[in-house]
C-alpha cells in the first residue's frame, strides 16, 4: 500500500473517480436502482460509510474480497468500497456453483465474500460472507451507523481486483487489475465512445462482468452522467425507459440486440429517444445490425472489442467507421497498442492472420498465483491475446478466430476443455470434442460432437451434461458421428469439425 501523501495526490485510482465526481457535481443524480436514487454526494458517502463496515470487519489492506451477488446498488457501492479501502474486488458470475464457484472463492483466498441472501448457500462451507442487501445486517442496513472510513488509502499501482477469466483449461486465472490499469482503460472508454455527463445510460448486464462494470458503468460516473441499473436486459423495462426519457444509451452483446429486435413491441414503441447502441463480446450479425439501423435510423452504433486484461476495451468500431466493414472490430483505443504476429512473434504483413498482440498501461500485470501462466501471456514483451486477427492498411483489425479453445455463447466465454470432462462422464461417450457453432440467438451455441461406446439419445447426453455443469456452460445441441478428424499427431482438428458443421 502507498502512504506517501505525495503519491496518494498523483496517483489515479477507482474510488478517486467517483471522489472527483462528487466535488464536481454534488446534487446530480449518479446512479438509480428500483426505487432508490443516489446523488454524486449521497452515494460517495455510501461508500466512504461502506469502506468503514468491510475495514470494521478486521480486513487488511491487499486481502480480496468476493462479490456474488446480481446486479444492484449495493453491488456497486461494495466494488468502490473495498477500493477505498485498499481491499481487492474479486467479482464471481452469478450463476456459478459447486467446484467452479469453490474454485475461484479459494483460489483467489478472498477472506470475506458480499453475497446476496439468496446465494449465500451455494458457497462452500466455512466461506465468511456478509449480505450485499435486503436481509438483516446486509451491507445497505449498516451504512447509516457506520462510520465513514478516513485512513490509509491504495495507491495507483496497487491491485484493484481479479479478474477471472476462462481459458483453454477448466481452471480459469485471475488477471491481477491495478488502480492505474482500470483508470486508464476508463479515460480510453470515454474517449473512443463518446460517453457524456448528459447521457442517461441503461446497465442491464451482470456486473460481475468486466465490461459493464469497466466500459460503461465507472467511465460513466467518472464524467457525472446519470446511470439506471436493471436487474436483466428486460425488453419491455428498456424500452419503457427510453420512451419516458430516462435512457438513451445502451450496451448489449449481440444476442440481446437480436431479442429486442425480434420482440413484438419493438416496431411498435416510440425508441426514437435511443441515441447511443453498444455492443461487443461478439460479432453482430450484419442482417441484425441492418436491421436495427432501418428501424431507428438515428442510433449511433459502437462495436466494442477486448478481453478481461486489458480492462477489457482494447479497440472500438465507431459509428462513422461501420460501412464497408461491418465485421470489422476497429481500430485500438487511446492507451492500447496493438498489432499481429506469427507463432514466432515476428509482425505479419496487413492482410495476413496471425495472433493479436499488446502492450498497454490497461494491461493486468499478471494472473493471480499463476507465474508460469503470466510468463507465457506476456512473452516477447507483448501480451498474447489467443485472437486470431487481420489488420488492414488503415489500421482496421477484424477478428477471424481465437487461438485458444474458447467458445464465445452469449457475450460469456465457456471452456470447451470443462464441457468435454462433463460428457466424458457418462458412459456412452467414447471421445467428443465441444465446439461453437453459429446461432442466430447465442451467436456461437455449444456444440458436442460425440462418438458414442453405445446407444444414447441427444437429450440423454443434453439432460446429464445440464447436471454436471452451469446452464450457459451446458451444450445446446449434439452431434453424432463416426469418427472425429485428428492430425498426424492424433490432435482432435476442431476447425475441420466447425468447417463440416
Amino acid at each position: 500500500m502507498t502512504t506517501s501523501p505525495a503519491a496518494e495526490a498523483a496517483g489515479s485510482t477507482v474510488d478517486g473517480v467517483l471522489r472527483r465526481s462528487a466535488r464536481r457535481t454534488p446534487a446530480r443524480i449518479a446512479l438509480r436502482y428500483g426505487p432508490r436514487s443516489w446523488t454524486y454526494e449521497e452515494l460517495d458517502e455510501a461508500v466512504s460509510r461502506a469502506a468503514g463496515v468491510l475495514r470494521g470487519l478486521d480486513l487488511a489492506p491487499g486481502d480480496r474480497v468476493g462479490a456474488y451477488g446480481h446486479n444492484s446498488d449495493a453491488y456497486l457501492i461494495g466494488f468502490l468500497a473495498g477500493a477505498r479501502a485498499g481491499l481487492v474486488h474479486v467479482p464471481v458470475n452469478q450463476n456459478l456453483t459447486g467446484d467452479d464457484l469453490a474454485y475461484i472463492v479459494e483460489q483467489s483466498g478472498s477472506a470475506l465474500v458480499l453475497t446476496d441472501p439468496g446465494l449465500a448457500g451455494r458457497l462452500p462451507e466455512g466461506v465468511r460472507t456478509l449480505a450485499l442487501r435486503d436481509a438483516d445486517g446486509s451491507l445497505l442496513a449498516r451504512l447509516p451507523a457506520a462510520t465513514p472510513y478516513d485512513g490509509q488509502r491504495p495507491g495507483a499501482d496497487d491491485l484493484a481486483q481479479l479478474l477471472y477469466t476462462s481459458g483453454t483449461t477448466a481452471l480459469p486465472k485471475g488477471a491481477r487489475m491495478t488502480h492505474r490499469a482500470l483508470v486508464h482503460e476508463y479515460v480510453s472508454a470515454i474517449h473512443a465512445l463518446d460517453l457524456k455527463a448528459t447521457d442517461r445510460p441503461l446497465h442491464t448486464l451482470p456486473l460481475y462482468h468486466s465490461a459493464q462494470m469497466h466500459v460503461f458503468l465507472l467511465p460513466y460516473l467518472a464524467v457525472g452522467a446519470t446511470s439506471t441499473i436493471l436487474d436483466a436486459p428486460d425488453a419491455a423495462r428498456i424500452f419503457d425507459l427510453v420512451e419516458a426519457g430516462e435512457a438513451d444509451s445502451l450496451f448489449a452483446p449481440p444476442t440481446v440486440w437480436i431479442g429486442l429486435s425480434q420482440h413484438p413491441d419493438f416496431a411498435g414503441r416510440d425508441l426514437g429517444g435511443l441515441r447511443k447502441a453498444y455492443y461487443g463480446a461478439s460479432i453482430m450479425p450484419v442482417p441484425v445490425l441492418e436491421r436495427l439501423r432501418e428501424r431507428l435510423p438515428g442510433l449511433a452504433f459502437y462495436n466494442c472489442f477486448g478481453q478481461s486484461e486489458i480492462g477489457p476495451l482494447a479497440t472500438v468500431l465507431g459509428p462513422d467507421e461501420h460501412e464497408g466493414r461491418m465485421d470489422s472490430c476497429g481500430r485500438p483505443v487511446l492507451f492500447v497498442e496493438a498489432k499481429v504476429v506469427d507463432d514466432t512473434g515476428k509482425d505479419v504483413p496487413d492482410g495476413t492472420p496471425g495472433e493479436v498482440v499488446y502492450r498497454s498501461p490497461q494491461l493486468c500485470d499478471g494472473y493471480w498465483d499463476k507465474p508460469e501462466e503470466t510468463a507465457e501471456a506476456f512473452r516477447g514483451g507483448w501480451f498474447r491475446s489467443g485472437d486470431l486477427a487481420v489488420r488492414d492498411s488503415e489500421g482496421y483489425f477484424t477478428v477471424v478466430d481465437r487461438v485458444k479453445d474458447v467458445i464465445n455463447s452469449g457475450g460469456v466465454l465457456v471452456a470447451s476443455r470443462q464441457v468435454e470432462d462433463a460428457l466424458y462422464t457418462h458412459p456412452a461417450v467414447a471421445e467428443t470434442a465441444v465446439i461453437g457453432l453459429p446461432d442466430e440467438r447465442w451467436i456461437e451455441a455449444v456444440t458436442a460432437v460425440v462418438v458414442r461406446a453405445h446407444d444414447v439419445t441427444e437429450a440423454e447426453l443434453l439432460a446429464h451434461a445440464r447436471e454436471k455443469l452451469a446452464h450457459f456452460k451446458a451444450p445446446k445441441r449434439v452431434v453424432f458421428v463416426d469418427e472425429l478428424p485428428r492430425n498426424a499427431s492424433g490432435k482432435i482438428l476442431k476447425r475441420e469439425l466447425r468447417d463440416a458443421l
